[in-house]
């Protein structure tokens, strides 16, 4: 395991104003530094964050989700920020991500939550939905496609291919981890700029990504997607559970055409489009966290 060490700046600390706490769970072999705010006994929302991102990328709707009356828990996934870093790759394999947000759910004696995931995190959702649908009540996704669809994507798109080219870069040994972590980790940085729109990231909330990244370092990030390559697909691919899918259009990463594709493997989705927002689309419009309100509260 790597070490850890709590850093103000990146724990619950960083939202002061907001009724919000730090804690730190044991769940599925590993601890997991999780953010948690609201009544224990309100419905369950659980917040999933992608890549480079860590719990913080979530603060604008964990007291949007707290006011409307959701007790709502966000980790920092393993290997990043405050949580542990297993070694190896098959620990980031997408078996174990949804064996961790299941023990979370039952850290708050709960059997089952609303899953939300942006990037990676919906990836994560998505399968624990296909793999554990009993433990999900509703399922938000932002901006990651259904892994049968990216799956057939990399097979048939060539753009698709080469927006994906840091996919195929995270699979060689060590040189990302090079590339990544030097100068400050200025290329870290960069992915943030770039895959957003201007003002999305201003220098303050840089300097805690930053220190997020210093914490368990770059390698347990990079083996979250040599794990997805080394995983087995869920069982099925439709989705049974109550779907929203919110995409911003501009993503460089991924194909728009992929989110509608995505709604189609769910027997009861509804898509929102956001013309002109990122990737980030939830850190960019607030049409994305009103449209979690009305999914999560039918």
């Amino acid at each position: 395991m790597s070490d850890t060490n709590t850093d103000p700046d990146t724990d619950a600390s960083a939202l002061a104003d907001h009724d919000v706490e730090s804690t730190y769970r044991d769940v599925n072999g590993v601890q997991l530094h999780v953010v948690v705010a609201g009544d224990p006994d309100a419905p369950l929302v659980v917040l999933l964050h992608g890549h480079p991102d860590f719990w913080y990328g979530w603060r604008d709707q964990i007291s949007a989700l707290v006011e409307a009356g959701f007790r709502v828990v966000v980790p920092d996934q393993r290997g990043c920020n405050l949580s542990e870093a297993p070694d190896g790759i098959d620990a980031y394999r997408q078996s174990e991500l949804t064996a961790d947000v299941c023990g979370l759910i039952r850290s708050e004696d709960r059997g089952s939550a609303h899953v939300v995931g942006h990037d990676f995190g919906g990836f994560v959702a998505w399968n624990v939905a296909l793999r554990r649908p009993s433990v999900v009540d509703r399922l938000g996704i932002l901006n990651v496609p259904h892994p049968t669809v990216y799956r057939d994507a990399l097979h048939s798109s060539l753009e698709q291919i080469v927006r994906s080219w840091y996919v195929w870069f995270y699979q060689v040994p060590k040189l990302p981890e090079w590339a990544l972590s030097r100068n400050g980790m200025a290329t870290m940085v960069d992915s943030l700029e770039m895959t957003s729109k201007p003002g999305t990231f201003d220098e303050e909330t840089i300097d805690r990504y930053k220190a997020a990244w210093q914490h368990t370092g770059i390698e347990p990030r990079i083996n979250w997607y040599r794990g997805f390559r080394r995983s087995e697909s869920p069982s099925h691919d439709t989705v049974t559970r109550p779907t929203l899918i919110c995409w911003g259009e501009d993503d460089v990463a991924l194909l728009p055409s992929m989110a509608e594709e995505s709604a189609g493997f769910c027997e009861d989705a509804q898509l929102r489009t956001f013309p002109d927002a990122s990737h980030w689309v939830h850190r960019e419009r607030e049409g994305v966290t009103d449209a979690l309100l009305r999914h999560l509260v039918p």
